[in-house]
């Protein structure tokens, strides 16, 4: 068994080293100053991606706006003030059930609900409440588990020094759970930086460079999108590597700052 277990390690890390390596091999030479500060121009034949990194720090940005208080909020009244375990544990059931749909229906019932019935059209609104959608489970189950490790000592201290409920959490509990937040909030970055399914439906293809406000209400593309537009459609394959380097670097640093965050405030919890 252990022989097997290192042999599945090995192979493991090897095939994750080779992706990574493949990917950044074929597109790190693909990489210019020009590819990433211009807009695409058909009438010069040229091909930038300033617009598609602008819409995905738009699209980044709105989610957590919007997922974050509904997501931690939804978590603290789940471990904090719900009574009635039964409807606990089918609000947990469904969260679990949420995040295990394909991105691709999210897509479509995305396009039908606020494309279509609340007439938001295809803009970067629509595809960013469709990833609220997709990235809930994942706030509120990661927000979940870490107050779940806060003491109830520290509750039961905090509350005999007459501190009332909203203060208790507010001032004890959360600090001290500040950490599993922080890294469910970053993998959620993760999932919004990699997603295309969805957005393919309700955010467009449109290589536009627009103000955040005006941005909201017109269609955009993200990186991923862009990646499969160069990569299939106009077959672009060089500059469809050179964006999937960015997303691989990303990733990477999005995975690194996550697990730096995390023993970053185990060490400040443990003293």
């Amino acid at each position: 068994m252990r022989v097997i277990s290192y042999a599945a390690t090995l192979l493991v890390a090897a095939l994750t080293f080779a992706l990574v390596l493949y990917v950044l091999l074929k597109g790190a030479g693909s990489i210019t100053w020009e590819l990433l500060s211009t807009s695409p121009s058909y009438l010069e034949e040229r091909i930038g991606i300033l617009p598609d990194i602008v819409n995905t720090i738009y699209l980044v940005i709105t989610t957590l706006i919007i997922v974050l208080p509904l997501g931690v909020g939804a978590a603290i009244y789940l471990n904090e003030y719900a009574t009635n375990r039964k409807i606990v544990a089918l609000i947990e059931a469904a969260a679990e059930t949420l995040s295990g749909i394909p991105s691709i229906i999210y897509g479509l019932v995305g396009m039908l609900l606020f494309c279509q019935f609340f007439s938001l059209r295809t803009s970067l609104i629509s595809g960013s409440l469709t990833l609220v959608i997709m990235t809930l489970p994942t706030i509120m189950r990661t927000t979940q588990e870490s107050l779940k490790t806060v003491p109830d000592s520290y509750r039961e201290g905090a509350a005999a020094l007459g501190a009332g409920k909203w203060r208790v959490i507010r001032t004890v509990v959360l600090p001290s759970a500040v950490g599993g937040i922080l890294t469910g909030c970053i993998l959620s970055v993760g999932r919004i930086l990699g997603e295309s399914a969805a957005l393919l439906f309700t955010m467009g293809f449109a290589h536009t460079l627009n103000d955040y406000f005006t941005a909201l209400s017109s269609s955009g593309a993200t990186l991923t999108i862009a990646l499969y537009v160069y990569a299939k459609e106009q077959g672009e394959f060089e500059v469809a590597f050179a964006i999937a380097s960015i997303l691989m670097v990303l990733t990477i640093l999005i995975n690194l700052l996550s697990y730096s965050l995390e023993r970053y405030f185990q060490r400040r919890n443990a003293r």
